[in-house]
């Protein structure tokens, strides 16, 4: 077997098995930062070992009994080591075999033990990105509008603090479920926003990350169907999700959503997204996720009917933003009303975000010179297009925006 082979067959094994397998070894472990060393020791042993030996017949049982006995967990049987793989194997047969639990994915399972009351609030995101999901920190503080050194730190603090506090590493109760779902739904999301604004051609290798929040957010609504804010969830990811195969035109450039193909449009997802966020709400629960997805069910159906419910979609805007407030959800805001209300309308709102958290935020400073440009003022446009187009990693992005600075209107 080659090494391309063996790199394939070893990133199809932490793509589909990386959350099990660090699930279990936490279990033991009770320190995250040891369980993810010990499984990229195993992974780093696989990427050796398996080139010439070629890919075992069990790849996680494999990369299980490696991760333990890098571990240490496996001195007991120093007398009779060559039996710790078969009976490791044994294990993971079991955890492939029991009666499942009312966790549909091990993944997900650690999620929400990841959002344990005891764990700083505003680290458990960041801790499910790169525990469960892999991200390194660099990405994850992009989510998070922060250096990378700086989440870096937060992430090797966090963990310490977990491992010397001795936090127990214990599935929640399913009363308990709710009072956690609330951080697993933001993981989720984030994870979904990070694959969406990755560069085209620059993705990791494996499943996309906006493919993996679909799926988990399935998976939560499977596993709580009364929660309205996951069916929020899901209804504002697959909205959005359906219109991924039209943001580019067949060259690579960039298409804004007003421009759009609906043709290209996955049908089958705005369905979906429609019936989850009407059975949402019907529940009377109202919250961030579905007021988001009922934005995105708007501008939907604005580019697919050609009319655009103006009063509907700035209430909702001033929904958001009074109630969960995000720079995100107020750049938007200040987009929709310069598009509905005029271009000054919409500079005020953006005016009303505090200056210290639009320094490095791309989406402002496009949305000023967008703005900007359509009130007439063209000098201080060029100066925001500038600014954005500096800020933004995509170059299709990058060229759209340079290309407006020199068009009318």
């Amino acid at each position: 077997m080659n090494e391309g082979d063996a790199r394939a067959a070893a990133e199809a094994a932490a793509r589909i098995s990386y959350g099990r397998l660090l699930s279990h070894l936490v279990r033991t472990t009770r320190d995250i930062a040891a369980a993810e060393d010990a499984l990229s020791d195993a992974f780093a042993s696989a990427l050796r070992i398996w080139p010439d030996q070629g890919v075992p017949r069990r790849p996680e049982a494999w990369l299980l009994t490696a991760a333990r006995r890098a571990a240490g967990h496996v001195r007991r049987h120093q007398g009779v080591r060559d039996a710790a793989a078969p009976a490791l194997e044994q294990v993971y047969d079991a955890m492939q075999s029991r009666t499942p639990s009312e966790f549909p994915d091990e993944r997900l399972k650690l999620m929400f033990v990841c959002a344990h009351p005891a764990i700083d609030e505003a680290i458990r995101t960041p801790l499910m990105l790169q525990t469960i999901l892999g991200l390194d920190a660099a990405r994850i503080a992009r989510a998070f509008l922060v250096e990378a050194p700086a989440m870096s730190q937060r992430l090797v603090r966090a963990k310490a603090k977990i491992r010397d506090t001795g936090i127990a590493f214990e599935v929640p109760e399913a009363s308990a479920l709710d009072d956690r779902l609330e951080d697993v739904l933001a993981a989720i999301y984030a994870a979904y926003t990070l694959g969406w604004d990755e560069v085209p051609g620059e993705e990791p290798a494996g499943e996309p990350l906006t493919g993996e929040a679909i799926f988990l957010s399935r998976l939560v609504v499977r596993l709580l169907p009364g929660a309205a804010e996951a069916k929020g969830l899901l209804a504002l990811m697959l909205a959005s999700a359906a219109r991924a195969a039209a943001r580019r035109d067949p060259d690579g450039a960039y298409v804004p959503l007003k421009d759009q193909d609906v043709r290209l449009w996955n049908g089958a997802f705005i369905a979906e997204a429609e019936a989850c966020l009407r059975a949402a709400a019907m529940m009377g629960r109202p919250g961030r996720f579905q007021t988001e997805a009922a934005i995105q069910s708007l501008h939907n159906q604005s580019v697919m009917l050609g009319e655009v419910p103006a009063e509907a979609l700035l209430t909702l805007y001033d929904v958001l933003v009074r109630q969960w407030p995000s720079i995100g959800a107020a750049v938007a805001r200040a987009v929709a009303y310069g598009a509905h209300r005029g271009a000054e309308a919409g500079l005020a709102r953006l005016g009303e975000i505090p200056a210290e958290r639009i320094t490095s935020y791309q989406p402002y400073w496009a949305a000023r010179f967008h703005l900007l440009k359509s009130a007439g003022q063209l000098k201080e446009a060029a100066e925001a297009c500038a600014r954005a187009t500096s800020l933004t990693r995509d170059p299709a992005l990058a060229a759209f925006l340079s290309a407006r600075l020199g068009k009318p209107g």
